[in-house]
């Protein structure tokens, strides 16, 4: 008997799909899933004690800003070189190790004793960082099915709010139970747990069929693909608009994350931005937009999903920083903000995985993905260097847009992936 054809037509409804996976396509959704919201609590935990080490250490906004973005730039080579490893090694192998990287790293920043020793702590946790993002993703894009694999990838892409809300809620904990001193620091040091997570993954996890069974035709042809073929010919045009589309979804969430809060304190004198209420709005928000995207870009196709969420984001910018708002509005303005602007990369694993052949897909996603991070890092940096000739939520709005506006571009001139079928 097919148990996988009984168990869809026992289960209707929007989780169908999940119902009629293999236990082994479940164990791969979960670890994929819980290594990302892991990845994201570990990744979250700076922002939340940055005020502290400003106090503690005599920390200059500078100097937590220049921490931010080392750890944006070192994520994105190693995203670009976890997928070269896994296209090596395998996804399960790369997977493991960008955990237990990110996690080693985690426990020193809190071993940390000065700045330097923070910053080049928390600049090689951004290696594994970003490397986990890649590996899960090619290894959940790879396991699942053709028609499901948008709401799959999307879903495990949700985790990330996942790990931000638990972050929040360890950050509320550890500062309630112990003086900020030792709480910073104890932060960091449950950064260990990701690690232990590992075991299950060695023990449960498998790697992807269609990965093994190009292994198996390269290791007859005895040779193995060069990660410099995503610069080929036949490969080079789409490698160079998939970092548009990276690059686009990426500046447009720096952007708006990094600098709205600075806007909406010092020119609109909002007070609501640093409230528990407004950032459970915001986590709420940006989850539901990753499950809403899920869902859609498997229903729309990949391209008219990234167009509606990036429209929809353009539109989040240009309400925060053109229409006069109160605290109570701008309270739930937070939802619709963590909606759109995560919704927008939900998407983004299932397509990336798609674009590129199973011999170079590490390569090519790796690369694509991390290259848009690296350039998208950038555009805070514009937008407070731009500010300082015209005002701040005009050069929001115009970066904002413009980042955004290349997404589309680049999501109109690619081609449509929903349903490829992946071959070895």
């Amino acid at each position: 008997m097919n148990t996988r054809a009984l168990s869809t037509d026992q289960r209707e409804g929007f989780f169908s799909w999940f119902f009629a996976l293999t236990g082994k396509e479940r164990r791969t959704f979960w670890s994929c899933k819980i290594g990302y919201a892991l990845d994201a609590m570990d990744t979250q935990f700076l922002s939340f004690v940055i005020p502290t080490l400003i106090a503690t250490w005599g920390l200059s906004k500078g100097d937590a800003g220049l921490i931010g973005t080392v750890t944006l730039l070192t994520s994105a080579a190693g995203g670009w070189i976890a997928g070269i490893l896994s296209d090596r090694i395998g996804r399960v192998k790369a997977l493991q190790i960008t955990i237990l990287w990110f996690a080693f790293f985690t426990v020193l920043c809190g071993l940390a004793q000065n700045f330097t020793q923070l910053l080049w702590a928390r600049g090689l946790m951004g290696f594994g960082m970003g490397g986990e993002w890649t590996a899960g993703a090619i290894l959940i894009g790879e396991v699942i099915r053709a028609k499901d694999r948008g709401k799959a990838v999307g879903m495990v892409q949700a985790g990330w709010a996942i790990g931000w809300g638990v972050s929040a809620l360890l950050y509320a904990l550890m500062f309630s139970l112990l003086p900020p001193e030792w709480a910073w620091r104890s932060l960091f040091l449950l950064g260990i747990l990701p690690a232990l997570f590992v075991i299950f993954i060695r023990r449960f996890v498998d790697e992807p069929e269609v990965f093994v069974a190009e292994k198996k035709k390269a290791a007859r042809a005895e040779g193995q693909p060069s990660f410099w073929q995503i610069f080929s010919p036949k490969m080079l045009s789409v490698t160079l608009r998939a970092v548009l589309l990276t690059t686009g979804a990426q500046g447009g969430y720096y952007a708006i994350t990094t600098w709205l809060p600075t806007f909406l304190k010092t020119e609109r004198h909002l007070t609501v931005l640093g409230t528990g209420g407004y950032l459970a709005m915001v986590i709420v928000g940006s989850y539901a937009g990753y499950i809403v995207s899920a869902f859609l870009t498997d229903y729309l196709g990949r391209k008219k999903n990234f167009i509606l969420f990036a429209t929809g984001s353009m539109c989040i910018a240009l309400a925060y920083t053109r229409l006069p708002v109160t605290d109570g509005v701008m309270l739930f303005l937070g939802f619709p903000l963590g909606f759109c602007v995560s919704g927008v990369f939900s998407g983004m694993g299932a397509f990336l995985t798609e674009l590129f052949p199973t011999a170079i897909r590490g390569s090519g996603q790796g690369f694509s993905y991390n290259m848009g991070r690296a350039v998208g890092s950038l555009f805070p940096l514009m937008i407070g260097m731009s500010s300082q000739s015209m005002a701040l939520g005009e050069a929001i709005g115009i970066f904002a847009g413009t980042a955004y506006a290349v997404m589309i571009l680049a999501a109109l001139t690619l081609p449509e992936t929903a349903g490829k079928q992946l071959e070895s």
